[in-house]
């Protein structure tokens, strides 16, 4: 008895001394890996002792320490620098084409906003109506206010998120400074609200604000649709020559195209451009056959069109709606463009399920319901 014990502890201690021993060497291991090429970020910073530190009291001394640091060299490369690596073009300062942004002085911008300030305190039944909550705020003035200022940066941001910028203007972009009001008959087109193509099966009604004896173009384009090229657009739309606001008396170069998004084929993006004019543009060379019935005449590229007119062209405005496959698709290509809708269908797997157990253990009430013989399975959190 007394030797079975005294072997017992003899191997358990042969098992420490081999659990020490890994955790020495992978201590080992740890220690030998290679230091830093460099100074580490704010190494020099003793983090037990932070009130020691200088203050920055004020965010003009603290903003010009920043870009110090930003512009001073480092042995290691930043997530951008590795990506340019990769990617010769991603953080290419892009070129803005569209018009230039003429802001009043500051002086005057104060000036105004003292002024109404002044006949607000002024205003009795003002402080009358916000004492009692009574006020109402006039919408009408805030879009206006709203357009005349941010609006236009705002839609250039929302523009850069869905894309179409990148897909419509390589390296490009542009702020639209003209408003862009696009109505269809049961809808409204706004920056990438959805419509169905039912609600846009007529053209819609296009309005914007427009000087006297001034020339626009318009456009109509959809970045996704195109059957055969992935980079190619079909253009929908386009009026040349129109002379102020009324986009009825312009010279049309494609007659209005209903929007065909193929079944299958998720949302498509649908592109209002508006371009100013410098003068009377001749459009020979791209004027087509009236009414356009054919997919592949209405074959197109925004960025070749405006390389081709872009001295006497610049984008003033735009407005973008989604839409996806309904019915009036169908006739669309069936009854106008007079082919066979291509429909593109995703075959699903069926639904894998476990062999069954006889006695499942720790399995939800619901278990037996995948294995029913019933046509629809019953789904449950499994």
């Amino acid at each position: 008895m007394a030797l079975r014990m005294a072997c017992s502890s003899v191997l358990r201690s042969g098992t420490d001394l081999r659990v020490n021993g890994r955790t020495i060497a992978t201590a080992a291991i740890l220690c030998r890996r290679s230091a830093p090429l460099g100074p580490m970020p704010n190494e020099d910073i003793d983090y037990k002792n932070l009130e020691s530190l200088d203050k920055y009291r004020s965010y003009t001394r603290y903003l010009k320490k920043a870009e110090e640091a930003k512009n001073a060299t480092a042995w290691w490369k930043t997530y951008k620098q590795y990506l340019q690596q990769k990617d010769p073009l991603h953080g290419v300062e892009r070129v803005n084409i569209g018009l230039p942004h003429g802001r009043p002085p500051r002086r005057m911008e104060a000036r105004e906003r003292k002024r109404m300030v002044k006949e607000n305190k002024n205003n009795i039944e003002l402080e009358r109506a916000l004492r009692l909550c009574t006020f109402k705020i006039p919408l009408e003035r805030v879009q206006a206010c709203w357009e005349q200022t941010s609006g236009p940066y705002h839609i250039q941001r929302l523009a850069d998120h869905y894309g179409i910028f990148k897909d419509l203007f390589p390296m490009a972009y542009f702020v639209p400074r003209v408003t862009l009001r696009v109505s269809y008959g049961t809808g409204q087109v706004h920056y990438g609200n959805h419509l169905t193509p039912t609600e846009a099966a007529g053209a819609p009604q296009v309005t914007f604000e427009a000087e006297e004896g001034s020339l626009w173009t318009l456009l109509l384009t959809s970045p996704d649709e195109h059957l055969l090229n992935s980079e190619g657009e079909y253009v929908h739309w386009l009026v040349g020559n129109i002379p102020g606001g009324e986009v009825s008396s312009g010279e049309a170069l494609y007659d209005y195209l209903a929007p065909i998004p193929a079944k299958g084929t998720g949302f498509h993006r649908f592109v209002f451009i508006l371009f100013r004019q410098e003068g009377t543009i001749n459009f020979e060379e791209d004027i087509q056959q009236l009414p356009c019935v054919s997919l592949s005449e209405r074959s197109f590229k925004t960025e070749q069109f405006y390389r081709k007119h872009q001295d006497v062209m610049t984008p003033a405005g735009l407005s973008f709606f989604q839409s996806q496959w309904d019915q009036s698709v169908t006739s669309t290509f069936h009854n106008t463009l007079n082919m066979k809708e291509p429909v593109f269908e995703f075959d699903r797997p069926p639904v894998y399920h476990p062999p069954q157990v006889k006695y499942p253990h720790r399995q939800p009430l619901r278990y037996l319901d995948r294995y029913r013989n019933g046509k629809e399975h019953t789904y449950g959190i499994y």
